[in-house]
């Protein structure tokens, strides 16, 4: 018969020191970046926390892309240009005056980048075989352990969306196969903003929790 091992028991102290990395974890800008770079050590911790995230059958299916070499980080930047022109135009009057404003990114003046892939499996994955987006969802749970390791660790992190993924593929010389699901700026950051910055500048309002939750069927 097998004995149980004592569990893991957090106090609520713990809990606390949590929530305040999650309530402070921002997406970092390329304005907020400074050029120190990031020693091995951390960057290995943030991507031991990345793969201790859950996966959908114990499948794992994320694969990292660590990006310094500044030539390559210009093409990458190329095609973020490229889809930011095309982005703004869905954006009309003073949103699209604030849109042009915003700095989204921080591909050339962060010090790393990670380019961060969903890699399917060969074979039926336990869990997936009925909702196959699963495998998606366990990179973007990867994706927020990296997050909220590098906060933890006064780094900062920026999610780059804002590119075309075949090209991103492309340039990394991805096998075809692979789904980019995260472009990841990662680096030192002279602060922290106290709330987000779209949050600071209207661009939307914070939700209430209540407004979000139903109970035993949506719209109850």
């Amino acid at each position: 018969m097998e004995k149980k091992s004592e569990y893991r028991r957090f106090s609520e102290e713990e809990y606390e020191t949590l929530s305040q990395v999650l309530q402070h974890r921002r997406d970092v800008r390329g304005n907020r970046f400074s050029k120190e770079k990031i020693p091995e050590e951390q960057v290995q911790k943030i991507l031991q926390a990345a793969i201790w995230a859950p996966s959908v059958g114990f499948s794992q299916p994320w694969e990292f892309v660590l990006v310094t070499d500044s030539v390559v980080r210009r093409e990458i930047h190329d095609s973020f240009e490229e889809e930011n022109e095309k982005a703004a135009a869905l954006f009309h009057e003073e949103r699209n005056d604030l849109y042009q404003q915003l700095k989204l990114e921080g591909i050339l003046e962060s010090p790393l980048n990670v380019a961060v892939f969903y890699r399917p499996s060969e074979k039926p994955v336990l869990g997936q075989t009925t909702m196959e987006e699963m495998g998606k969802y366990s990179v973007v749970c990867a994706i927020q352990n990296m997050w909220l390791a590098a906060r933890a660790l006064n780094i900062g992190m920026g999610w780059v969306s804002i590119l075309d993924p075949k090209k991103v593929k492309s340039i990394l010389d991805v096998p075809q196969d692979r789904e980019l699901i995260g472009y990841m700026c990662l680096g030192y950051v002279d602060y922290f903003l106290p709330e987000p910055e779209l949050l600071r500048l209207n661009w939307e309002k914070r939700k209430q929790l209540e407004s979000l939750i139903h109970r035993e069927k949506y719209g109850c």
